[in-house]
């Protein structure tokens, strides 16, 4: 099964909880704070494996937890960090945050790696917060919550070449005449519904030659198969314009031809100028030689080879030809290109988002926002001393206040996350 589309849900390790202890040895009197640190949680890390072609494996599997740090420990030991969790991802892999739709990452190459979901920093134990005024404190944080998002994979696959073309032009055809590809082969529309890949052989030169689904009018709005084959074409270094010249179905080529750069252009403005070649295909049916002479006369400077993928006829040296022009295109972007995109990138300074926000649901004052949030999960509230210490947190940062404008009074009903207590002036 070809899967090239899954969104999936991510998350990094929490960190481990810090520790409440005191040195407890013979002769050493008032020993002090020995409570250690939480380990870091683990990272989720995608790295790309050359041996997938397909996502199918997220499929059955769509839930990725890195494990959590471990917890500090009496005697002034930390815990140990968690291993991060490594997901093999195929060549071509886009990752994309589900709400954000911001590109995390983009894997090409074998080894590459990209950390999607940090782990979370491990909670600080008591020697972290001895002082000269409270030299034994009984305070620790709780670990760091990990990263967690929903993330959409996509599948761009790596071709040296792509066949593009309307539905039952030959794509599928002239593929398995030229690899030992063994695609679907039917006389009726849409027949590839997933792209089909195979390595042309030429002794001293090799390339993969992609064939994808056919293309129609309003592809690039994702109409028939538009989207699911307009992304794979992204990666090709060439292109293989397959026409039916005998015009089989009623279609003029010239009109075919116009039609699907068209699509090409109107999805990404870079395929057209990505290099072409044009395979004047069904050469051995009647009408294509007179077709082929118009479209040559209203195209005069298109690289044209006329072919028959089902006799395979001109089939060899159309072969030649692609290998002899991907010998001069280079295979990764030159320098000036990456000069070219260094250039147009543009930093804003982003607004420091609010700390709090404060809402009402019936008589709750609910408040929210991801750094009380997490304050709150990171606060040990068993604890007497660090509860009174959350209670200075909280009116440093303003939420006292903010909750007395907001209209709380004292007995009121206040949530933060999952924490619910009483508002007292």
């Amino acid at each position: 099964m070809f899967v090239d589309q899954v969104k999936v849900y991510v998350k990094g390790g929490d960190g481990g909880n810090g520790a409440v202890s005191f040195r407890r040895e013979k002769y050493v009197p008032l020993g002090g704070p020995a409570g250690g640190d939480g380990g870091k949680g683990g990272d989720v890390v995608f790295e790309v494996d050359e041996g997938l072609r397909t996502l199918v494996d997220f499929r059955y599997q769509r839930h990725f937890k890195a494990p959590r740090g471990e917890h500090g420990r009496n005697k002034s030991q930390h815990g140990a960090g968690a291993e991060d969790l490594i997901v093999r991802v195929p060549p071509g892999t886009t990752v994309i945050d589900d709400d954000t739709k911001e590109v995390i990452a983009d894997l090409v190459e074998h080894g590459q790696r990209a950390v999607i979901a940090k782990g979370g920093r491990g909670g600080r134990g008591n020697i972290r917060f001895a002082n000269a005024s409270n030299p034994a404190p009984h305070i620790s944080e709780n670990g760091e919550p990990g990263q967690e998002r929903y993330i959409v994979l996509e599948l761009k696959l790596i071709a040296d070449v792509g066949l593009v073309g309307y539905p039952s032009v030959g794509k599928s055809t002239l593929l398995s005449s030229v690899t030992g590809a063994k695609p679907k082969i039917a006389a009726y529309h849409f027949t590839t519904l997933t792209p089909n890949l195979g390595v042309v052989d030429l002794g001293e030169q090799s390339f993969v030659m992609a064939d994808l689904p056919g293309l129609i009018e309003g592809a690039h709005e994702g109409v028939g198969l538009g989207h699911q084959f307009l992304r794979h074409v992204e990666r090709t270094r060439l292109i293989i314009h397959v026409i039916d010249m005998a015009g089989v179905d009623g279609r003029d080529p010239y009109e075919d031809y116009l039609q699907i750069n068209r699509e090409l252009k109107l999805y990404n403005l870079k395929l057209e100028e990505r290099p072409q070649i044009i395979a004047a295909n069904k050469m051995d049916l009647p009408e294509a030689a007179e077709n082929l002479r118009r479209f040559k006369e209203k195209v005069p400077d298109a690289k044209v080879f006329e072919i028959s993928a089902a006799t395979r006829q001109g089939v060899q040296e159309l072969m030649y030809a692609v290998g002899e022009m991907l010998s001069t295109i280079p295979d990764k972007p030159t320098v000036e290109e990456v000069e070219a995109v260094e250039e147009r990138v543009v930093f804003r300074a982003e607004k420091e988002p609010e700390p709090f926000e404060i809402s009402r649901e019936n008589d709750v004052f609910v408040v929210s926002g991801e750094k009380i949030e997490k304050l709150v999960r990171m606060t040990n509230l068993n604890s007497y001393d660090a509860a009174q210490r959350f209670a200075r947190q909280m009116r440093s940062m303003g939420v006292d206040e903010a909750l007395r404008k907001h209209g709380a009074k004292d007995g009121d009903t206040v949530r933060i996350g999952n924490l619910e207590f009483d508002f007292v002036e």
